[in-house]
């Protein structure tokens, strides 16, 4: 059965079997990793099953296309980012204890899902002008209004710089933080919330020595 280009043949009849959610997981896992290295559009159900150790036929026994694999990778990680960013931004912190904590919040979601935020990295401007994915342009829009309206506020507040421009420097944090997904590995010589206060100090505070 030839299913190179993602598409079981419509004359063949595809009976759908739960996993348990250990294998669906694993399974997830290593789909993450092949997109996240191939790219989307170059992945194929084949090589997420040879990467599994598995046949492609097999495959479509636990889903019914990589879309469906990818919808479900990306969803997963979104859901758990914004469960940690919500509880940041009910939480009534100061402007630069905000930041400090979506940072933090967003090094520990790298340690999580890194092969996750290397596809939404890569491939969420295309992917998002599709309908089912529509969510990822949802999600960048709640994204970006979190983050600038944190250092508005903290502009207001006189806790940063007057003379910062906002946006640029939303955009300085947020690709400084997110292109550690290209880079970082779990279980390293250094916890997320180490790596977060590094790049902290570094951003808040700056690397050179004040006269």
């Amino acid at each position: 059965m030839s299913v190179e280009n993602g598409h079981v043949p419509t004359n063949k009849k595809k009976t759908q079997v739960t996993a348990s959610p250990e294998r669906r997981r694993e399974l997830l896992d290593t789909a993450a990793e092949v997109f996240a290295a191939q790219g989307y559009n170059a992945t194929t159900v084949r090589k997420i099953a040879d990467a599994a150790g598995m046949l492609a036929g097999s495959l479509y026994y636990h889903f019914d296309s990589k879309e469906s694999m990818l919808d479900e990778i990306l969803s997963a990680f979104l859901n758990e980012l914004w469960e940690g960013y919500d509880t940041v931004l009910a939480a009534g912190l100061g402007p630069r204890e905000t930041i400090e904590a979506l940072v933090t919040e967003s090094f520990r979601e790298i340690d999580r899902h890194r092969a996750a935020v290397a596809i939404y990295q890569k491939e969420s401007r295309h992917l998002s002008a599709q309908p089912r994915f529509h969510y990822l342009s949802d999600s960048q829009v709640k994204f970006e209004k979190a983050w600038l309206g944190t250092l508005e506020r903290g502009v207001a507040a006189k806790v940063f710089r007057a003379d910062l421009d906002i946006r640029l420097t939303y955009r300085f944090v947020r690709d400084t933080v997110w292109v550690a997904a290209s880079w970082y590995r779990p279980g390293g010589q250094h916890s997320p919330e180490e790596i977060a206060r590094q790049y902290l100090s570094m951003v808040l505070d700056g690397i050179a020595l004040r006269p």
